[in-house]
């Protein structure tokens, strides 16, 4: 299958183009958006998080019904407005998930693709490769 390739270059573009002042916290879903949520909180000086949480084999077929969560997750404080980051959301299972298991009122979905409150990409109708998924 033909993937549309998108450079790091390109990704750290659109991250530098948006404005992110009302965020206090980004959190990265494991393991595809480590790197985006890296870039994200360094460009913006925020204070970053990940969450691991699977649900997809790196063929993007589901591997279980529902997104589970790897490993214990938890926020010492409350934060204002979180930025919850992931490279691709096909359905936003995932994004509910990491919602659910964050807990907290105000929080934004970022993905480089697919469903989420801010799309780096859009209209992007296939699969994508990513320079730290496809090496």
């Amino acid at each position: 299958m033909q993937k549309t390739i998108i450079s790091f270059s390109q990704i750290a573009k659109k991250v530098e183009e948006l404005d992110l002042s009302d965020y206090d916290l980004v959190i990265g879903i494991a393991t595809g958006a480590v790197v985006l949520a890296s870039l994200i909180a360094f460009q913006s000086k925020l204070e970053l998080k990940i969450i691991s949480i699977n649900y997809r084999f790196d063929d993007n077929r589901p591997r279980y019904s529902e997104p589970r969560l790897c490993n214990e997750f938890r926020l010492d404080k409350v934060y204002k407005n979180i930025l919850l980051v992931d490279d691709v959301s096909v359905s936003g299972k995932t994004f509910a998930t990491a919602k659910t298991v964050i807990g907290q009122e105000s929080i934004t979905t970022l993905a480089i693709k697919g469903k989420a409150d801010i799309v780096l990409f859009e209209n992007i109708p296939r699969c994508i490769s990513l320079p730290w998924r496809d090496y």
